[in-house]
């Protein structure tokens, strides 16, 4: 047989890389944020070039696989998650953070949103790395999403310059407790289409193919959503929160489509993000570890996202501070148990209303540093 020829090294396109043999070394971590988890780099190491960022980020996080089982990638939309770090590009930021997230079988990565449990990390990782000054043993973290191009801020609890890992904060989906982190979105008003209400009206009517008239809230904080009620996609109160059928994610995939149109962003986009809601009730979470009792929620949601459209077993924090002018604490049942977020509006004339706050809290640690490797072909220029 004739030997085969070894894979020619990528060119140069990024610092930090490190050859070795057929393989080139990039220095990463992964961390844990809420429900999700994802890999951060530094932005020094990831290609400028669109075409080579996305090869790159494919390799590196082993798709497209359903199992993800070259790269790093958790195969799953929670798991499968890039967050890029690099020194800040807005005044009043203390730092730019890019959100990647990189499909589980499509050659595809989307940075058009924002995730809120990586958030959360982002604020454990600009401490460790000493990217903000000691703010005591409460640190704020001013980071500006670059993907929606708004800051947020993250309160992240601090000990002999680490962040604090245990406590009593709990997240559904989550084992265990830890030290809470405080997120702050106020001011990611209009991140996408510049209003909070995309079309100055709290509810709207979509014509959607195969369904009709369907009314829906679009709402630009955090992340651009579409919120619809569960019983109009077709789902029955028993049956809600809980894995969708593929008739129902259809139908879901039709409304996305059809709000994206209605505000002239691209119907293939991740946004706006589908979330279904219902009247509370009490079930039991997908992992049927747990019954969520009726009492202990205000309303029960889900969200059913990415492309292709896939269940969320847990809830994003992105999509849970929607406006809600007569409560401090709005209370959601979701596929794993509950989250509450500090939600409230003042709409008091006929203008955009004015967030007063837009918060909740998520745990989040490092779990790893040290080099991934990447197979030379996966990153050469076809």
């Amino acid at each position: 047989m004739p030997t085969p020829t070894p894979t020619a090294a990528p060119a140069a396109i990024s610092s930090g890389w490190q050859p070795q043999g057929e393989l080139v070394g990039v220095p990463c971590a992964i961390l844990r944020g809420g429900t999700s988890k994802a890999v951060f780099l530094d932005a020094r190491v990831v290609p400028t070039d669109p075409d080579q960022r996305v090869r790159f980020l494919l390799a590196l996080m082993g798709s497209p696989d359903p199992r993800q089982i070259d790269g790093l990638g958790g195969a799953d939309l929670l798991t499968s998650k890039v967050a890029i770090i690099g020194p800040p590009s807005v005044a009043g930021a203390d730092l730019d953070y890019t959100f990647a997230q990189v499909s589980l079988r499509e050659p595809r990565v989307d940075f058009d949103m924002n995730c809120g449990n990586i958030s959360a990390a982002v604020g454990v990782y600009a401490v460790e790395a000493g990217l903000v000054p000691d703010g005591g043993p409460l640190t704020t973290v001013r980071i500006h999403n670059t993907n929606t191009r708004r800051i947020l801020f993250a309160e992240v609890p601090v000990v002999d310059g680490h962040a604090r890992v245990d406590g009593a904060g709990t997240v559904d989906g989550v084992p265990g407790s830890g030290a809470e982190i405080l997120l702050d979105f106020r001011e990611t008003v209009g991140g996408v289409t510049g209003r909070l209400l995309p079309t100055g009206a709290p509810r709207d009517r979509l014509q959607v193919p195969g369904l009709g008239t369907v009314e829906v809230s679009l709402v630009d904080i955090a992340n651009l959503c579409v919120v619809v009620r569960a019983a109009d996609m077709g789902l029955t109160p028993e049956s809600f929160p809980g894995v969708p059928s593929e008739v129902v994610i259809q139908r879901v995939d039709a409304l996305q489509r059809a709000a994206a149109r209605s505000l002239g962003l691209p119907e293939r986009g991740l946004v706006p993000i589908p979330v279904l809601v219902g009247e509370p009730r009490a079930y039991a979470t997908l992992g049927g570890d747990a019954v969520v009792t009726k009492e202990a929620v205000d309303i029960v949601a889900e969200v059913i996202g990415g492309q292709p459209l896939t269940l969320h077993r847990a809830f994003p924090g992105t999509v849970a501070p929607g406006p809600r002018a007569d409560a401090a604490i709005v209370r959601i049942g979701h596929p794993s148990g509950r989250i509450e977020v500090q939600a409230s509006v003042s709409a008091t004339g006929p203008g955009e209303p004015t967030v007063r706050r837009a918060a909740y809290t998520r745990t989040a640690r490092r779990l790893m540093e040290g080099v991934a490797f990447l197979r030379h072909g996966a990153l050469a220029t076809s």
